[in-house]
């Protein structure tokens, strides 16, 4: 068939492909889609669409994020994930395994889900889109898993931290010798009872990480009163898994661990071979484990009242508590406002214990 470049002959061209057998068809649509923009925007237009009403251009879909885009898609990501999350709970309820119970708290979910995607600028189908470009683009997915883990706490994923690398870690080789040295490992090297055999203080700093983590969740949905029974769940599951057995931590828990570093590094300070630098420090340490436990104690308390409210307005009061408590944890508190957190005075932490046994070790090895 003869081509030419004229709009009528281009127009009866395009036309023909509806009959045309596909291998000209596809040849002959290339043509066309060349030829097109050469006769003018708007016959062009008019040919794409057989001769009608002319057709907009179409915009060619966004191919990358700015790092202000991965931000918010990762803020919308972590809300999103909380709503699934209370959503499921009461789903998995008994009193709402009726069909109708199912249909109803399907349509509060998306309804809830729009608005939170609405809160963060964005609509259904463009969240979609830019979790699809995420999953499929590798230097946006390293900016997004990196957000989202300063977000929740949560490790990157396919990057779990060398055993070397664990918080409050110390080599075996750096530690005193004989029986002092065996109970200061316990602490900061490896205990046979914990997950993958780290030392108390590794595991309490774990744990603290994770009720620390959970507390804050359950700060950021003040009105939704599952969500806040659901992660004061976790909490009590970070601090003392044989209270909720089940969760998102190690299921040691922040208060047995805080518990075995006051009790091995007293173990270390009455051997009879320990020194004046061990027994200095030993009490500074044991302290600030115990303010811990104690600490522990209080979150666990304020889990369980959120646990029994009966209202997100009394929940949300003890959740902001819950939060306050639980992020001391590690870092301990200013009880004496003297802008220093002591070891003593029940202001003492995982932190404070850790800088001692720091310093214990550092004093062994002159």
């Amino acid at each position: 068939m003869r081509m030419t470049t004229s709009v009528d002959s281009l127009r009866f061209s395009c036309r023909w492909l509806v009959s045309a057998p596909a291998v000209q068809a596809a040849s002959l649509l290339a043509v066309c889609l060349s030829l097109a923009p050469s006769t003018g925007s708007a016959q062009g237009a008019a040919v794409a669409s057989g001769g009608g009403a002319p057709v907009p251009a179409v915009q060619p879909p966004t191919t990358t994020l700015t790092l202000a885009e991965v931000r918010a898609l990762a803020e919308a990501h972590v809300a999103v994930s909380t709503v699934h999350d209370s959503s499921d709970l009461y789903a998995a309820k008994p009193k709402n395994k009726t069909v109708a119970a199912q249909r109803e708290l399907a349509a509060k979910k998306a309804v809830t889900l729009t608005e939170v995607l609405k809160g963060k600028g964005l609509t259904d189908e463009q969240y979609r889109q830019q979790r699809y470009l995420v999953s499929t683009n590798g230097a946006l997915r390293m900016q997004f898993d990196s957000i989202v883990a300063k977000l929740t706490g949560a490790p990157l994923p396919g990057r779990p931290a060398a055993t070397a690398a664990a918080p409050g870690a110390v080599p075996a080789g750096a530690l005193p010798p004989g029986m002092v040295g065996t109970h200061i490992g316990h602490v900061v090297t490896s205990f046979v009872d914990t997950p993958d055999k780290v030392g108390f203080l590794t595991i309490a700093l774990t744990e603290a990480a994770v009720a620390s983590q959970h507390a804050a969740f359950a700060q950021r949905t003040p009105t939704d009163l599952a969500a806040m029974q659901l992660h004061a769940g976790h909490v009590i599951h970070a601090l003392d898994p044989s209270i909720v057995a089940t969760g998102p931590a190690k299921s040691f828990g922040v208060k047995r661990a805080a518990g075995g570093i006051a009790q091995h590094i007293e173990l270390a300070a009455k051997e009879p071979t320990a020194s004046a630098n061990v027994k200095i420090h030993t009490p500074h340490i044991a302290t600030a484990a115990r303010s811990v436990v104690t600490r522990a104690e209080q979150a666990i308390a304020l889990a369980k009242q959120v646990q029994a409210a009966t209202s997100a307005a009394d929940a949300a009061k003890l959740v902001t508590q819950l939060a306050s408590v639980c992020a001391q944890l590690t870092p301990g508190t200013d009880l004496n406002a003297d802008g220093r957190i002591e070891w003593g005075g029940g202001e003492g932490g995982l932190q404070q214990a850790q800088e001692h046994l720091t310093l214990l070790l550092a004093g062994e090895r002159r």
